[in-house]
């Protein structure tokens, strides 16, 4: 059988841009080599497009874009030409691909742009769609979205920055929200950004913070439970992994405790019940579809001693290593990283098909 051609694209213009290189270079790594030709598409963080035909260790490194193996690519927006364009200096080359697979995290990677990109060339790729990917991105439409079918979310209210300096957001997040409070930019990931506040001078420091990643600030009001995710991966008619929970090693999960420390602790299946656990994974699908997502998602709740399940927010493309929360959800319900790369490069190609 003849191979396709799958290019994976890493880096980014975004903060997560390191998370993911080690992402990427896992997902290169594990793709059934008998069945796929990779073709490896890194961005640096000021947006240049190179096809890097290196080995892995230096997307881990982070030496990739010192390689000599770099060729200028852009993607063909014409639908009698879909793939690449590769700018070498003498001629203009064209690279067919049969599928995208953007292991890119947070903004220009999972906030429906370059979703929009591969939409406009006619070629399919692995995950949600521009909508789908825009709407679960932004925390504050997510929870608006998920509160207006009658789901339980935490409480919260947001603000843009250019309406900051005539609110009194001290006396309405109290009001509405009540110390402590978890203040995050709505539209970023690996908990870049969110700082806890339990009086007014630390909620003004941490505003002033998350307006650093966005324009737009969410304040939650903190939820005492067990953290738990849902993967959920499929089309039309998606399935989910085992639930798991993650136990942070600090008093929340922030970024360090994610990426740097090692110190987090993950449990698959969950430590709860076996009906609470059934009702994650109906809520998870359930949201997966009221969201529009296709490919893959994972939705995370907060469960509370009395069973009471509370949406918390929604990653369309989470991290992808083979110790990441998702795959190893997976991985615990009979499916091999391997396998899901190849079942999620499936469902994309089978969803352009159908298109």
């Amino acid at each position: 059988m003849e191979r396709r051609t799958i290019a994976i694209l890493f880096g980014g213009v975004s903060t997560e841009h390191e998370v993911s290189l080690q992402s990427a270079a896992a997902v290169i790594e594990s793709i059934p080599a008998a069945k796929y030709h990779v073709i490896k598409i890194g961005i640096t963080k000021n947006g240049r497009w190179y096809k890097f035909d290196g080995i892995s260790q230096q997307i881990k490194d982070k030496s990739w874009e010192k390689s000599p193996f770099l060729r200028r690519v852009v993607i063909s927006p014409d639908h009698q030409k879909p793939g690449l364009i590769v700018l070498d200096e003498a001629e203009h080359t064209y690279l067919h691909i049969d599928c995208y697979f953007p292991v890119l995290h947070g903004k220009n990677g999972e906030d429906g742009t370059i979703q929009g990109l591969f939409d406009i060339s006619n070629v399919p790729y692995v995950g949600c769609g521009t909508l789908s990917s825009a709407l679960c991105m932004d925390k504050v439409f997510a929870q608006q979205i998920v509160k207006s079918v009658g789901l339980r979310t935490t409480e919260f209210i947001f603000f843009h920055q250019h309406q900051y300096c005539s609110l009194d957001v001290e006396a309405w997040a109290k009001e509405k929200v009540g110390y402590p409070i978890f203040v995050k930019p709505a539209n970023s990931g690996s908990s870049y950004g969110i700082t806890k506040a339990s009086n007014d001078l630390e909620l003004r420091a941490a505003i002033e913070r998350a307006f650093i990643f966005d324009e737009k600030v969410l304040c939650e009001g903190a939820i005492k439970g067990m953290e738990v995710g849902c993967a959920v991966y499929g089309n039309e008619s998606p399935e989910t992994g085992l639930i798991g929970e993650i136990e942070p090693s600090k008093e929340f999960l922030d970024f360090d405790d994610k990426y740097l420390l090692g110190e987090i602790k993950q449990y698959v299946p969950a430590r709860q019940e076996q009906h609470v656990l059934n009702k994650v994974q109906e809520l998870g699908i359930q949201i997966y579809q009221l969201l529009g997502c296709k490919g893959l998602a994972r939705v995370d709740f907060f469960v509370q001693g009395d069973g009471a399940i509370i949406f918390n927010e929604i990653n369309t493309m989470p991290g992808f290593t083979t110790s990441s929360r998702y795959p190893k959800m997976i991985e615990a319900s009979g499916i091999s990283y391997s396998e899901l790369l190849d079942e999620l490069i499936e469902l994309a190609i089978r969803r352009g098909e159908a298109s």
